[in-house]
């Protein structure tokens, strides 16, 4: 039942890109076919993915999440030897 309704969402969402030919945008539907499509599908970004219209990022949240902090550690370390000298 919940595979139904997400490709009822994939289905919506592929519909629209091909009258439209562009990416749809949420304007491009009702509020309740917006909240329908997110609630299966999540984010819109995640949505247009998951219906196979747009690319997954390269580097994931994640990887991008994990780099930062790293960065960040690797800065603190270089001003706290700027400080001790």
């Amino acid at each position: 039942m919940a595979d139904e309704k997400m490709s009822k969402a994939v289905a919506m969402l592929c519909e629209k890109y091909e009258q439209l030919g562009t990416l749809p945008k949420r304007s491009d539907f009702t509020p309740s076919e917006v909240c329908f499509i997110k609630q299966k599908l999540g984010p819109w970004t995640r949505a247009l993915e998951a219906a196979g219209l747009k690319e997954p990022p390269a580097v994931s949240a994640k990887e991008k999440s994990r780099e930062k902090r790293e960065r960040s550690r690797q800065r603190r370390k270089a001003a706290k030897r700027r400080l001790d000298g």
